[in-house]
C-alpha cells in the first residue's frame, strides 16, 4: 500500500509517498480503507524527528483516520462494511490502517465520511483533558488558547455544550469571529490584548486548555481563579519554564500535562468509550460539528504541513485518499 513517510527528519519536503507493508491484523483488530486522515501538530513534530511513533506502531505519521472496514477480527467489535473513525498511535497517512477495534467508533450521524477523519484525536484530547482530568463543570469558565485550531474549535463547542463560559485567544479578527460562531463568549486577540488582564477582569479561568507550554506557564497561573486547573497538551512555546510554586499555591491550582498516543491501549480504549457515551450524541443532535479548514490529497502532505506550520488555517486540515 502507499503511505506518506518521513525520508529524513526536517522540513515538509521530507514527506514522500512511498510503498510500505501493511501491518498484520490480529483477532482484536480491524483493517480500514482510509478515506481521509487528520493532520495534527504532533505529526509536524514527528516529521522533525522529535516525536517518534511508539513501539509497535507504524513509523509514518497520522493519529486519526476515517474510512470503511475491509477486514474485522472475530473480537474486534466491528464488521466488514462499517464506516468508522479511529484513534491511532501512528500510521494514518496511508491507504489502509490496522487498529484495535476498541479505538474505532461508528461515524456519528450528521458527519460526513471525510470530515470524520478529524474527530478522534481532537475529541479524545479535549474530552480526556478538559472534562476527565480537569473536570470542567457547568457554570465554570474555560480558557482555550488557540481557539481557532482543530483542538480549539472542538474545545469551544464542547465547553459550550456542557454549560461553561468559553474564552479564547487567537491572532486575528477572522479567527475570533469563527470562535464566536462556535459559541465562544470571551474573545481575546493576543496580538493586541494581554489575556491575563482580560481574564482577570472577567473573574479568571477555572480551566485553561494550554497548547503553548513553557512561555505561558506563569501567565496561565495568573489567569486562574482559585482552585483553577491547567491542562497542558502541547509545547509550541517550548523550552524551560520557571514554576513559581507560591503563585500556584495562592490559586490552589493544579497543572496536568499529558499526551495521548503513548498511553496504554486500555487507557486509550477507556477514553474512546467515554467519548462514545458522552460526546457522540452531541454530533448526532447537531449541537457539535467538525470544523474542516482544508483538504489535501495524500500525495500533497507536504503542503498540508506547510499550512499547519503557517497557523493561517481555521479548524482541521485533512488528507484524502
Amino acid at each position: 500500500m502507499k503511505a506518506v513517510v518521513v525520508v529524513s527528519p526536517g522540513t515538509p519536503s521530507a514527506l514522500e509517498l512511498a510503498e510500505v507493508e501493511r501491518p498484520d491484523p490480529g483477532e482484536h483488530d480491524v483493517v480500514i480503507a482510509v478515506a481521509a486522515a487528520g493532520v495534527n501538530r504532533a505529526d509536524v513534530l514527528q516529521r522533525k524527528g522529535h516525536y517518534p511513533s511508539p513501539e509497535g506502531a507504524p513509523h509514518w505519521p497520522g493519529l486519526e483516520v476515517s474510512g470503511t472496514v475491509t477486514w474485522a477480527g472475530d473480537h474486534s467489535g466491528h464488521a466488514v462494511g462499517d464506516e468508522v473513525c479511529a484513534l491511532l498511535p501512528g500510521g494514518g497517512y496511508a491507504e489502509e490502517v490496522v487498529v484495535n477495534g476498541s479505538l474505532a467508533l461508528p461515524i456519528p450521524e450528521r458527519v460526513g465520511l471525510v470530515d470524520a477523519a478529524g474527530l478522534m484525536e481532537t475529541v479524545c484530547t479535549v474530552w480526556s483533558n478538559v472534562f476527565l482530568l480537569a473536570a470542567l463543570r457547568a457554570g465554570e469558565t474555560l480558557l482555550v488558547h488557540g481557539g481557532s485550531s482543530g483542538v480549539g474549535t472542538m474545545a469551544v463547542q464542547l465547553g459550550r455544550a456542557f454549560g461553561a463560559t468559553v474564552a479564547v485567544t487567537a491572532s486575528s479578527s477572522e479567527k475570533l469571529a469563527a470562535c464566536r460562531g462556535l459559541g465562544a463568549d470571551i474573545l481575546i486577540d493576543y496580538t493586541m490584548e494581554d489575556f491575563v488582564e482580560r481574564m482577570t477582569s472577567e473573574g479568571g479561568a477555572d480551566v485553561v486548555l494550554d497548547l503553548v507550554g513553557g512561555s505561558y506557564l506563569a501567565r496561565n497561573i495568573a489567569a486562574l481563579r482559585v482552585n483553577g486547573r491547567i491542562a497542558n497538551i502541547a509545547s509550541a512555546g517550548s523550552g524551560p519554564a520557571e514554576l513559581d510554586f507560591g503563585a500556584l499555591m495562592r490559586k490552589r491550582g493544579t497543572i496536568r500535562s499529558t499526551s495521548l498516543r503513548a498511553r496504554p491501549l486500555a487507557e486509550r480504549a477507556e477514553i474512546v468509550a467515554s467519548v462514545a457515551e458522552n460526546v457522540w450524541p452531541l454530533f448526532e443532535s447537531g449541537a457539535v460539528r467538525p470544523v474542516t479548514g482544508a483538504r489535501f490529497p495524500l500525495a500533497d502532505a507536504a503542503e498540508a504541513h506547510r499550512l499547519m506550520e503557517s497557523s493561517s488555517h481555521i479548524g482541521k486540515i485533512l488528507l484524502t485518499t
